[in-house]
């Protein structure tokens, strides 16, 4: 999967869950300061992500995402990863 298609995939990850517009959201946009997640929010975007590369994320990767970009890499480096 490329770096364009899994951002198609957490477009609809963000618009499905937190009613957002997938054409306001590009790599840079930050998730707590443009698109107004919380904590929570965070956690659920995390658990959609693994539920999307069928891998478990260990919190503290996921800890230091603050855009979309860095969703997008953690998908990524997930699904790249062997078991």
């Amino acid at each position: 999967m490329t770096d364009e298609e899994i951002l198609e995939k957490i477009r609809e990850i963000l618009s499905e869950s937190f009613e957002i517009a997938p054409e306001t959201i590009f790599p840079e946009t930050k998730l707590f300061e443009d698109l107004d997640l919380d904590s929570i929010d965070a956690v659920d975007l995390a658990i959609r992500v693994q539920e999307m590369t069928g891998k478990r994320i260990k919190p503290e990767d996921f800890k230091s995402v603050r855009s979309v970009r860095d969703v997008v890499d953690t998908a990524r480096r997930l699904m790249a990863a062997s078991d």
